[in-house]
């Protein structure tokens, strides 16, 4: 466990530090692997349909339900690992 959250901790700088801004979508995927792998499930109620950013980055954490927070620190370094390997690509 320690290491997966080394791992983790290294992929958020990694993510600071990304030269290219990944587009909305990515972005949001990340969120979602973020907050579900430090806080676990979502709760609140879902933001209304005008706040369209809340409501999107709502959706995408809730899309991950039940995952467990390991999975998600996996599926977050997976995708900086991937968005890294784009950049050194260019």
């Amino acid at each position: 466990m320690a290491d997966l959250q080394q791992q983790f901790e290294a992929a958020q700088r990694a993510a600071q530090n990304l030269r290219n801004k990944p587009d909305n979508e990515t972005l949001l995927e990340l969120y979602s692997y973020f907050k579900q792998a430090t806080e676990g499930d979502v709760a609140g109620s879902q933001p209304g349909p005008f706040d369209f950013v809340a409501r999107a980055k709502y959706d995408a954490w809730q899309a991950r339900q039940g995952m467990s927070q390991d999975v998600a620190m996996k599926g977050y370094v997976k995708l900086v690992a991937h968005l890294q390997s784009l950049e050194n690509d260019d």
